[in-house]
C-alpha cells in the first residue's frame, strides 16, 4: 500500500486510538511513516513495525498500575498500540496464562535451576495467537476494516474466527488444505468462511497479499500482512508476562517456537523495552529458537553461520511450524548470536517424545509445537549449550487436543478387561 493510505487513514479519529505507538517504523532502514495499514517501507521494502514513546520516570507506579489491571494482555495497554480503555472493548480477553514452575520435567532433563513452562493453551482458542489477534482487531476497528483475514497453519484461522465473531466482523480465513483435522474443524465453527488452498503455508500466504492489492480485498484486515506491524505486538506480552510472574526479573533463558520467527524477535522487543523503562533489571538473558527437522530453515542457518536463511519445502507432523520462508528468519539470527543463544531443531520422533515427556512430568498435553520446544531444550542441555543451573523458560504454544494425530498411533488404553476383579488382575494392573 502506498504513503498516501497511510496519511488518508490517520485522522483526528484515531486520536487516542494507539496509546504509546506514535509511528512505524522500517527495521531496516528506519524511516518512519504514519500509523496506518501498512507493513513494508515504501523507501527499502524492509518490515515495519511499531515505535513508541512508552512511559518513563516512574517505573513503580507503572508496576502498580499494571498489577492493577485485569488479568489479560490488557493489563500491559500502557505499553501497546491500543486505546487506553480497551478493555471495556468486545474483545476474547486473551492472556495471563499461567507460568507453570516445573519441578519434574526439570529432574528429568537435570535441570537444577528453575524450570518453567509458559502455558499459553489456557488462552480462549487455546494458542498463543489469541494474543496477536486481540492487538490486530483493535487496529482494524481504527482503520474501519470490516472483514478480518489472514493466511494460517491453522492456529491462527482459528483465533481470528473467534475474535470476530466476538467483536462484530465478518472473517474469511485462508489455511492450506491439509491440516489437522482439530484445527479444520475449530477455525471453521466460529461462523466465518474458511477457505482452504492447494499447496503449502506459503503459497497460502502469497496468494493472500495479491488478495490485499485486488478489488476483491478492500476493506479487508489481514491480521499478519496490512496488519502486521500491530499484530506482532502481541508477542511481546508473552515477555511482560514472564518477567511479571517471575517477580519483575528477566528470565535467563528463554526456549521459543519458531514459525515466521515474529515471535521469537517480539519477546525479545519486549524484554527490551522492560529494561529500558525501569520495569526489570538490566541484566544478560539468552534466547534459543526451536524448530522441527522437517522445516529448519533458520537452524540450517544458524549452524552454518549464514545470515541469510533459505528456503524449505516442510515435511513435519508440527505444521503450526512449517513455515519453509520465515519472514523473520534474518532477525532470530541477528538476536540467537546477540544474546548468546542458539536455534536448534528436533525430528519428528524426538517432537513426539517430548510431548509425552511434558505431558507424563507436569500434566500439559502440548501440541507439537511444545513438543518442539520441550525436544530442542532438552538436545540443547544434552549438547551443552543451554545452562540446567539457570533460570529457563520453555514456551508451548498451543494444546495437544488440536494435534491429536501425533500421538494417536502410540498412545491408548494401558488394557482392555472385563468387568471384574480377575480380569483386572491378570491384566497385571494390581
Amino acid at each position: 500500500m502506498a504513503v498516501q493510505s497511510v496519511e488518508s487513514s490517520t485522522t483526528s479519529s484515531t486520536s487516542g486510538a494507539f496509546g504509546p505507538a506514535v509511528a512505524l517504523s522500517c527495521r531496516e532502514c528506519g524511516e518512519r511513516f504514519e500509523l496506518g495499514p501498512i507493513f513494508a517501507c515504501e523507501a527499502c521494502f524492509g518490515p515495519l513495525e511499531v515505535a513508541y514513546e512508552l512511559p518513563a520516570g516512574d517505573p513503580e507506579g507503572l508496576r502498580r498500575q499494571i498489577e492493577a489491571g485485569p488479568n489479560s494482555i490488557w493489563r500491559y495497554a500502557p505499553l501497546l498500540p491500543v486505546p487506553a480503555d480497551v478493555a471495556e472493548l468486545p474483545s476474547l480477553n486473551p492472556g495471563f496464562t499461567q507460568l507453570v514452575k516445573a519441578d519434574n520435567l526439570a529432574r528429568e532433563l537435570g535441570v537444577t535451576g528453575e524450570l518453567h513452562i509458559k502455558d499459553d493453551s489456557g488462552n480462549p482458542t487455546h494458542s498463543f495467537k489469541d494474543r496477536v489477534v486481540a492487538i490486530a482487531v483493535q487496529a482494524a476497528r481504527t482503520f474501519g476494516f470490516t472483514t478480518l483475514s489472514c493466511s494460517s497453519t491453522g492456529n491462527l484461522a482459528g483465533a481470528v474466527g473467534a475474535a470476530a465473531a466476538r467483536a462484530g466482523f465478518r472473517s474469511c480465513v485462508f489455511i492450506p488444505h491439509d491440516l489437522e483435522a482439530g484445527k479444520v474443524v475449530m477455525a471453521a465453527v466460529y461462523g466465518g468462511e474458511l477457505v482452504g488452498i492447494e499447496g503449502t503455508y506459503d503459497d497460502v500466504n502469497r496468494f493472500c497479499s495479491e488478495l490485499i492489492g485486488d478489488p476483491a480485498g478492500e476493506g479487508w484486515g489481514f491480521v499478519n500482512v496490512n496488519l502486521r506491524p500491530y499484530y506482532g505486538e502481541g508477542s511481546k506480552t508473552l515477555a511482560y508476562e514472564i518477567c511479571e510472574q517471575l517477580g519483575w526479573r528477566l528470565p535467563d533463558q528463554i526456549v521459543v517456537p519458531i514459525a515466521s520467527g515474529s515471535q521469537l524477535t517480539k519477546i525479545d522487543k519486549g524484554l527490551k523495552e522492560l529494561i529500558a523503562i525501569g520495569l526489570v533489571e538490566d541484566r544478560p538473558y539468552k534466547i534459543f529458537g526451536a524448530q522441527a527437522e522437517g522445516c529448519s530453515p533458520v537452524s540450517a542457518a544458524f549452524k552454518a553461520g549464514h545470515d541469510v536463511v533459505r528456503p524449505q519445502k516442510p515435511r513435519t507432523i508440527a505444521k503450526s511450524l512449517a513455515i519453509g520462508n520465515p519472514a523473520d528468519g534474518p532477525y532470530v539470527l541477528d538476536i540467537a548470536r546477540r544474546t548468546g543463544g542458539a536455534v536448534e531443531d528436533v525430528n519428528d520422533e524426538q517432537i513426539v517424545d517430548a510431548i509425552k515427556l511434558l505431558a507424563r512430568t507436569e500434566g500439559i498435553f502440548a501440541e507439537t509445537a511444545g513438543g518442539v520446544t520441550v525436544g530442542v531444550t532438552k538436545k540443547l542441555i544434552e549438547d551443552g549449550l543451554l545452562d540446567p543451573s539457570l533460570t529457563t523458560v520453555v514456551l508451548n504454544t498451543g494444546d495437544g487436543l488440536k494435534t491429536l494425530d501425533a500421538v494417536a498411533p502410540t498412545t491408548g488404553p494401558s488394557a482392555i478387561i472385563r468387568p471384574t476383579l480377575d480380569s483386572f488382575r491378570e491384566a497385571g494392573l494390581a
